[in-house]
């Protein structure tokens, strides 16, 4: 389990490198929490593949709207203790990165059928909302009292909030541990953003904005709502998943300087993200392994609201590809010449805005797989269609798989149009990658058939949890200063007191104290 979802996240987060922000990231929380309920050993996991792939998707996609370019930079900086301090940036940024990921993972194993199942009416108003809210965003420009509310990043979690509080008060029964979760997130986020910003100033990257801090702050928003409702196990997999994945985040940025010393002309930024992604993988499937024989059985009968297995299905197969592959068109127009923005006067992609006209025709074909898609597994619920399979390790596979290749597909035809020699340590290994995970994802799932469950008496922060927790926070402390400052030493041995990169390329020798600093340059 753990070195396949490494590899299995080391696709996603190398495939997340070509389309960024929350919607890549996205893609190797997904496959992430497939492979961990598939290769758990345990049945009532895998018949919740969907969730784990859901909540690990959501989880990941927070940490997009970070800014880390600049903390990578400084890692390659010719000054000593700029290279150090990026170390540590970089491993804080992993940890709110990751930590988010664990927690959703660990929501759908540990909450009941009845909370997890409400917990998606409040999520899809949210996502509705924001929708709206970028819809109206070429509409309200001109609007200082809607900016002021609702604009940027502070008005989407202004809008998190209302719109969760309105779903609740319209319908109590959607009132759960869901509901106050995501409120506590959001006000982790504030929290965060006025302490570490608007009270004690800190900067980690300037002049780059400081959405790390609302997030790190969504992290302990996280860890609190847990120690209010008794979750021990999603706040051990928070903290494990947060502090072990910034120890991968920071390993990650160091093979890169290491193999870069190479000499080769390659694409090293990739090389990073996947080991980065492999690294994240590991530590995703080390804290929710340790919960396999500590979460209590999942009872799913009855069944309500199967609408969210739908749900669940088609925002990851369909949802999740377009929110990322409708980049491409504006790619390709670059590249490709007598290919325009618009055919016969409709645009190639409108992303659904109705600025753009709404629909365009990547959109429109997504629209109609989205309906296919519904209509078919409508039909599954009522009467199993016979290509999918009967058993959830089944269904687990070809849900697996068929993610596993839409994400290199996508992938591929992004980039085909500007395929250089360097792409082969992109496409080329991420294919390879993905033919062994083939392979893997079919053997390995016979390697532990059935685990043996211990059922937790209760969820709180008494052992074994309180136990777990401490030991995380010890090895995940320990493991960030051998890294960082590991890593650290490295840099000043291959490289000395020199940038870590290419002399006039396309990256600058960024420092970040001292009268030589480059805190004005973006």
């Amino acid at each position: 389990m753990v070195l396949l979802t490494g590899l299995s996240v080391s696709i996603g987060w190398g495939v997340r490198g070509q389309f960024g922000h929350e919607y890549g990231a996205a893609l190797g929380g997904a496959i992430g929490g497939m492979t961990i309920a598939l290769l758990s050993g345990r049945e009532d996991w895998r018949a919740r593949i969907h969730y784990f792939a859901f909540l690990g998707a959501v989880g990941f996609a927070f940490g997009g709207a970070m800014s880390y370019m600049k903390t990578i930079a400084y890692t390659h900086s010719s000054d000593s203790r700029t290279s150090l301090y990026g170390f540590a940036c970089v491993f804080l940024l992993g940890l709110i990165w990751a930590a988010p990921a664990g927690a959703g993972i660990a929501i759908a194993a540990y909450f009941t059928r009845e909370e997890l199942t409400k917990f998606f009416v409040p999520i899809s108003a949210v996502f509705l909302s924001w929708y709206a809210h970028d819809a109206a965003r070429a509409y309200t420009r001109d609007w200082p009292r809607y900016q002021y509310f609702l604009g940027g990043e502070t008005g989407v979690i202004n809008l998190t909030i209302l719109v969760v509080i309105a779903v609740c008060l319209i319908r109590r029964q959607y009132w759960g541990l869901g509901s106050r979760l995501m409120l506590y997130m959001a006000g982790g986020w504030w929290a965060g953003n006025i302490i570490l910003i608007r009270l004690l100033h800190v900067d980690m990257n300037p002049p780059r904005g400081n959405t790390w801090a609302g997030y790190l702050g969504l992290v302990f928003g996280i860890l609190a709502f847990c120690w209010r409702n008794k979750q021990g196990g999603i706040a051990f997999a928070t903290v494990a998943s947060g502090l072990f994945g910034g120890v991968g985040f920071a390993l990650g940025t160091t093979v890169k300087l290491l193999v870069m010393r190479s000499g080769f002309d390659t694409n090293w930024h990739s090389v990073m993200e996947q080991s980065q992604g492999f690294f994240l993988g590991i530590a995703l499937a080390i804290s929710l392994g340790l919960l396999i024989g500590r979460a209590p059985k999942i009872v799913d009968e009855p069944r309500t609201r199967r609408w969210t297995e739908v749900f669940s299905v088609v925002f990851v197969l369909c949802v999740l590809p377009y929110l990322n592959f409708r980049r491409s068109p504006g790619e390709w127009t670059k590249e490709v010449d007598g290919l325009t923005e618009r055919l016969y006067g409709i645009w190639i992609s409108s992303d659904l805005m109705p600025s753009r006209g709404l629909i365009g025709w990547l959109d429109f074909v997504f629209i109609a797989l989205g309906v296919a898609m519904v209509l078919l597994l409508v039909l599954h619920l009522r009467r199993r269609i016979p290509f999918i399979p009967e058993s959830w390790m089944g269904k687990g596979q070809l849900f697996y798989l068929v993610f596993l290749w839409t994400m290199i597909a996508i992938n591929f035809m992004l980039v085909i149009p500007r395929f250089t020699p360097i792409r082969l340590v992109t496409e080329w290994f991420m294919t390879l990658n993905a033919i062994a995970c083939t392979v893997l994802v079919v053997c390995f799932c016979f390697a532990r058939s059935t685990a043996t469950v211990e059922i937790a008496a209760e969820h709180s922060y008494a052992p074994p949890f309180a136990h777990l927790i401490r030991n995380a926070v010890i090895c995940g402390i320990l493991g960030a200063a051998v890294v960082c400052f590991g890593g650290w030493r490295l840099k000043m041995g291959l490289y000395g007191e020199h940038y870590a990169g290419i002399p006039g390329g396309k990256y600058l020798d960024h420092i970040r104290f001292g009268p030589n600093n480059t805190n004005t340059v973006h």
